[in-house]
């Protein structure tokens, strides 16, 4: 039977402050008309970047979620994940995938490690070395500059030249998925710009995305980026587009918030910018890389 809109499996955390995670995946998919079917991977009081927080792991609930779902036959257009609360949990994520997967199917796998140059502190090492496997069932990764790093077993750069992220991206390709997206590329430290650089095996075609920076760090903008691009690649987007309109909706988030007063903590204020999902894109900001 077909979905009547189009639903996803979102295999995230859930924390209780923090615009991160589940708390960002439902509301942006929602608003592109995608159905977010959770399956919470632990509940936290706040999101990891707060000190003492309080976390429920759930390892041990999931496949029973999983189980009451395949009686209830279920069919997914995607399944996307995100923060495993362990290196358990990646097994688990495996088993969803090959329990619902299905011709045409989209898998996204954001393998949240770490950021800034550092492993997650609440995250072992075991956890890199099982992402390093799941990342050959998806379809699409979007790891940032340090989580491409470790999945390589590279060290991570502060800068790195066009033909190194290229190799990167052809590496990471080579491990399993068709399109690999690199954010927070560091490019033109006086003009402050970062990139998001995709790489497509199908079309073997590397794509850019550039904006400007601006000195703040809002958590959760990596998940907001992969959400927007999931919900636009199911909304029959291509590549090049998808990549666009996520850039464009972390920009407005950003600037949107930059100007307030506000424990940056909390993330970007992401109520005041989802109606912009609506808007068209602005064409002409990707590039093909040669």
């Amino acid at each position: 039977m077909l979905n009547p809109v189009k639903k996803i499996a979102a295999v995230h955390d859930l924390s209780g402050i923090g615009r991160v995670s589940l708390t960002t995946v439902i509301p942006i998919l929602s608003s592109m008309g995608v159905q977010v079917c959770p399956l919470p991977t632990a509940v936290l009081s706040s999101h990891t970047q707060y000190p003492d927080f309080y976390k429920v792991d759930l390892t041990s609930h999931l496949k029973p979620f999983i189980e009451h779902w395949k009686q209830l036959q279920l069919q997914f257009d995607a399944i996307y994940s995100g923060y495993l609360a362990s290196a358990a949990q990646v097994e688990i994520v495996e088993y969803l995938i090959d329990t619902f997967y299905k011709e045409g199917m989209l898998v996204v796998v954001d393998p949240v490690m770490g950021d800034n140059g550092k492993r997650y502190a609440s995250l072992g090492l075991d956890l890199v070395k099982e992402m390093q496997r799941l990342i050959k069932k998806a379809d699409i990764i979007t790891p940032n500059m340090t989580e491409a790093a470790l999945l390589l077993d590279e060290e991570y750069r502060e800068e790195i030249d066009t033909g190194t992220i290229k190799e990167w991206l052809l590496r990471l390709s080579q491990k399993g998925p068709s399109t690999v997206v690199i954010t927070s590329v560091p490019e033109h430290p006086r003009n402050k710009t970062t990139s998001v650089i995709a790489y497509e095996s199908k079309t073997k075609r590397f794509w850019k995305v550039s904006c400007h920076y601006l000195p703040a760090n809002y958590p959760g903008t990596g998940d907001s980026f992969t959400s927007v691009l999931t919900g636009a690649l199911l909304q029959g987007d291509s590549l090049p587009i998808a990549l666009d309109r996520a850039v464009q909706f972390i920009s407005w988030g950003v600037r949107s918030t930059f100007g307030h007063s506000y424990d940056t903590r909390e993330g970007i204020i992401l109520e005041r910018i989802l109606k912009n999902l609506d808007n068209p894109v602005v064409m002409g900001t990707y590039e093909l890389m040669e």
